[in-house]
C-alpha cells in the first residue's frame, strides 16, 4: 500500500483526477497535473502548506531578518483539524479552546456574505466584489511593507462552516490577482464542495468566475486539495498541483510517500467514485434538483417568517434562520430544534453552521431525487409550523454538528 510502490489503480486516478481540471492558460508548468495521495483532507491541506512553504523559501534568499511567510486566511473558515491547519482556521480561533487567535503570520480578513456580512449593504454583486476583496489586496499590501512575504491565499470556494458563503462574481479572480503580484499562490480548498456538488461547475472555485471573462482572466489554483467524496467513504484524499510547485519542493531534497494514502483498494473506490459520477450524470442531477429544492423553499419562505435566507448551489445549500425577517435576529435555539427534529422524528440528517449557528446546511447524497427533496422540504416545513407551539426552547440541549 506505500505509495512507493506504484499500482495501476494509482496511476489511473492520478491521470483520471488531474483530467478534471481545465488546462492553464499560462501554460504547462502552471496546470494541475500532479497529484499527491493521503489519508484525508486535513492532511491534504497539510501537505498543500507543505508544497507551499518550500515553494517560497525557493523564491526568497537568505536575509539578515527572516521574514514572515504570511498566508491570508477568510474569517470563520475551516481547514482541518491538525496543529498546522487549525492555525489557518479562524473558525476554530472563535469556537474553540485550544487557539483562542490567528497566529502571527496568519491575516485573516472578511468572508464575503452578502446577506448579514460586514458590506452586506451592497447593491449587487459588482459592489460586493469590491468591497470585499480590498481586504486581500489591503492584507498584501501590509505584509510586503512590514518587509514579510505574501505565502499564499488560502480559501474554500464555498465556505460551509461560516454558513454556506458563496463568494459573489470575480471575487477570488480578484484576490488571486492581488495576491500573485505580491508572489504568493493560490490554495483551494475543495475537500467539501468539489466534484461536482455545486452543480454548476466540477469546483467550488470555478463559481465566481465571471461567464463574460476570457479564458486568461478565469482562476484556476496553483494547489487543490480534495477529500471527503473522493473515495466515498473510504480514506483517501489528494493534493493536486503544478510541476512549478512540485518542482520546488523536489528541489529540496524532501521525499514525501505515504503508508497508506495509494492503498489499490482505496484507489478503486475512488475510481468507482468517478465511474458512478460520470455515468449517471450526477453533477447535472446536483444542479436540477439544487434547483428544485431553492424553490420548494422559497415557497416555503414566503409562507413562514422563519426563513431569511436561501443560499448556494446544488446539493450545497444554506437555509437561514432569523426571528424577525427585518432586523436578522438569528434564531439560533429554533435552528438547533429543526434539526434534532428532522432526524429525531423525520429520520432526516442535516447539520447546522453559521457564525451564529443558524444556518440549516443542506449537503445531501449527490444520487437525491426529486422526490427526496419534496420529502425533505415537506418534513422541514412541518418543523416550522411547529415551532411557535415549542416552550423554553432555550432550555433544550443544544444539538451538535
Amino acid at each position: 500500500t506505500n505509495s512507493r510502490y506504484l499500482h495501476p489503480n494509482a496511476s489511473l486516478l492520478s491521470q483520471k483526477l488531474a483530467n478534471l481540471f481545465p488546462s492553464s492558460s499560462r501554460g504547462d508548468a502552471d496546470s494541475l497535473t500532479k497529484v499527491f495521495f493521503v489519508n484525508s483532507g486535513s492532511f491534504a491541506l497539510r501537505l498543500a502548506r507543505a508544497y507551499n512553504k518550500k515553494q517560497q523559501n525557493t523564491l526568497h534568499v537568505q536575509k539578515d531578518k527572516q521574514p514572515k511567510q504570511c498566508i491570508i486566511s477568510i474569517d470563520h473558515a475551516y481547514h482541518g483539524h491538525t496543529l498546522a491547519t487549525l492555525d489557518v482556521s479562524p473558525y476554530k480561533h472563535h469556537q474553540g479552546t485550544e487557539i483562542t487567535e490567528c497566529p502571527a503570520y496568519v491575516k485573516r480578513v472578511p468572508y464575503p456574505d452578502m446577506y448579514r456580512g460586514v458590506h452586506s449593504n451592497c447593491k449587487d454583486e459588482t459592489e460586493a466584489t469590491e468591497q470585499y476583496s480590498a481586504y486581500v489586496e489591503d492584507a498584501c499590501q501590509e505584509i510586503t511593507l512590514n518587509g514579510d512575504t505574501v505565502s499564499a491565499f488560502l480559501m474554500e470556494g464555498g465556505m460551509s462552516v461560516a454558513g454556506v458563503i458563496l463568494p459573489p462574481k470575480s471575487y477570488i479572480s480578484r484576490c488571486v490577482r492581488a495576491v500573485r503580484d505580491a508572489g504568493g499562490l493560490y490554495i483551494a480548498d475543495e475537500v467539501q464542495t468539489g466534484f461536482g456538488r455545486l452543480g454548476k461547475c466540477t469546483w467550488a472555485f470555478e463559481y465566481s468566475n465571471d461567464d463574460s471573462e476570457d479564458d486568461d482572466e478565469k482562476v484556476l489554483p496553483d494547489i487543490v486539495t480534495v477529500g471527503k467524496p473522493f473515495g466515498n467513504g473510504m480514506p483517501i484524499a489528494a493534493v493536486i498541483t503544478t510541476p512549478k510547485v512540485a518542482s520546488a519542493f523536489e528541489s529540496l531534497g524532501v521525499e514525501y510517500f505515504n503508508t497508506f494514502a495509494a492503498s489499490p483498494v482505496c484507489c478503486a473506490a475512488g475510481l468507482s467514485m468517478l465511474h458512478v459520477l460520470s455515468k449517471y450524470e450526477l453533477q447535472k442531477n446536483a444542479l436540477e434538483v439544487g434547483s428544485l429544492l431553492m424553490k420548494l423553499f422559497s415557497e416555503v419562505k414566503a409562507r413562514h417568517g422563519w426563513i431569511g435566507d436561501i443560499r448556494g448551489s446544488g446539493f450545497f445549500l444554506g437555509i437561514e434562520l432569523v426571528r424577525n425577517q427585518h432586523t436578522l435576529e438569528p434564531a439560533t435555539e429554533e435552528t438547533s430544534f429543526v434539526c434534532s427534529v428532522l432526524k429525531e422524528k423525520y429520520r432526516v440528517l442535516t447539520s447546522i453552521d453559521g457564525f451564529h449557528e443558524n444556518v440549516v446546511v443542506v449537503k445531501p447524497p449527490m444520487v437525491f431525487t426529486k422526490e427526496d427533496a419534496v420529502e425533505f422540504v415537506t418534513c422541514f416545513e412541518k418543523c416550522l409550523i411547529d415551532l411557535p407551539a415549542i416552550d423554553k426552547l432555550h432550555q433544550l440541549g443544544k444539538t451538535p454538528t
